[in-house]
């Protein structure tokens, strides 16, 4: 009905934007295009069919615990976090790159192909997790996409070094942030408003991390993850990684674009009572990620013989830390063991743990996972504070065992 709603009262100009082309011929009065009608994302972005799908207007779309078992997540494991309309009709061979800013020295354009041919590339494997991956544990309810665990994923991303970039232009010494602009159309149709554009502090621009990408896991981006070009600030909430990145400005203060400001990807300064009413001016910008892991093998509700021993697995990350130590529980916290842990491949990105688990008796057990950060500080085991919009939720991880 909502769609119905859209196409009676939207402009030629907005219905064309939305199918990606004009109409040659008159829409009859109550028809939905084939384009607008509902699609099969399974198909249409290539799916693993495990996925759950938690909003088609815009896409967001998560994966399962156990479907995150790989050290690189494939392209139909990946969780999708939009927030307008994936631009049509994309000529990578037309699309270019503009640098401006109150801070820029020179503004400058590059062409894809000047991106790939004058700049030095690098690959990483780089944590993306979503600001509100567990949202849906929080009580009172946070309004928004209700997470679960799977917002979250570990690619490998090949570009340039944003900082590269940000020499060649020049940034002036009053620089302290850039924002990015992106190609995604807003859910009104309306070309004057910006879905999202978000930025990061200079300091998160210059890191060799940071990159301009316009590859994943070694084959083009995806459309649903950025193609061509998408900004990649690994360990931050994923909304910094901005997708089908047209222009970045060097800011002389904190960028203020769509979904900078207000409550967006913000959390309290101090810690707020439950269900809490908080001013704007007391929320503060999210930047690293904190620590937090996934058990994904096995998967939850399995049952094993008795007399077997259980082998568990998955990653552990913590924003721009490193995990220390990696740890799990059979009776609900009480004791801790260890598990074993690797180092990341590189800074950003997540590290993979294995434990044999013995379960002594017949019965129900849940395995919670903890991760602690170089800095000592560990995942709480319930729900951490409570936040008006459900960001930040690192509890321990738990998955369910049946012994028989």
């Amino acid at each position: 009905m909502k769609r119905r709603k859209f196409i009676q009262k939207a402009s030629l100009s907005a219905l064309a934007i939305a199918i990606g082309s004009e109409a040659v011929y008159a829409i009859p009065k109550g028809y939905t295009p084939l384009a607008l009608q509902d699609p099969d994302p399974f198909k249409m972005f290539g799916l693993n069919e495990q996925m759950v799908v938690l909003n088609n207007k815009p896409w967001n779309i998560e994966a399962q615990a156990h479907l995150l078992n790989d050290a690189v997540t494939p392209n139909d494991k990946m969780f999708i976090r939009n927030n307008g309309i994936i631009p049509l009709n994309i000529d990578p061979k037309t699309w270019t790159l503009e640098i401006d800013g109150e801070s820029v020295v020179t503004k400058k354009k590059y062409t894809l192909q000047d991106l790939k041919t004058k700049f030095k590339q690098h690959t990483y494997q780089l944590t993306l997790e979503c600001g509100g991956n567990g949202r849906s544990e929080f009580d009172p309810p946070a309004k928004g996409n209700q997470w679960t665990v799977g917002a979250v994923h570990c690619a490998n991303w090949t570009g340039v070094r944003l900082k590269d970039i940000l020499e060649d232009v020049g940034h002036k010494k009053d620089a302290v942030y850039i924002g990015y602009h992106s190609a995604d159309v807003h859910l009104s149709g309306d070309l004057n408003k910006e879905p999202i554009s978000r930025g990061v502090p200079m300091s998160k621009a210059l890191q060799d991390e940071t990159l301009i990408a316009f590859q994943m896991n070694g084959k083009d981006i995806p459309i649903a993850h950025g193609y061509p070009l998408r900004l990649i600030a690994g360990g931050w909430p994923a909304s910094a990684s901005g997708k089908w990145l047209q222009r970045i400005s060097i800011r002389n203060k904190v960028h203020d674009g769509t979904k900078m400001t207000g409550k967006a990807y913000r959390v309290p300064c101090e810690p707020v009572a439950p269900g809490e009413k908080v001013k704007d001016e007391d929320m503060c910008i999210i930047e690293s990620m904190p620590v937090k892991s996934l058990i994904t093998y096995p998967k939850t509700g399995a049952v094993l013989k008795e007399g077997r021993s259980l082998k568990i697995n998955g990653h552990a990350w913590a924003g721009e830390l490193e995990v220390k130590a990696m740890e799990f529980s059979i009776d609900f916290g009480a004791t801790w063991k260890k598990c074993k842990l690797q180092k990341p491949v590189n800074r950003l990105a997540w590290q993979h743990f294995s434990a044999e688990v013995q379960l002594p008796q017949k019965g129900y057990y849940e395995v919670w996972a903890r991760a602690t950060d170089s800095q000592g500080k560990s995942q709480p085991m319930l729900l951490p504070g409570w936040n008006p919009k459900g960001y930040l939720n690192n509890a321990c991880h738990r998955i369910a065992i049946k012994v028989k």
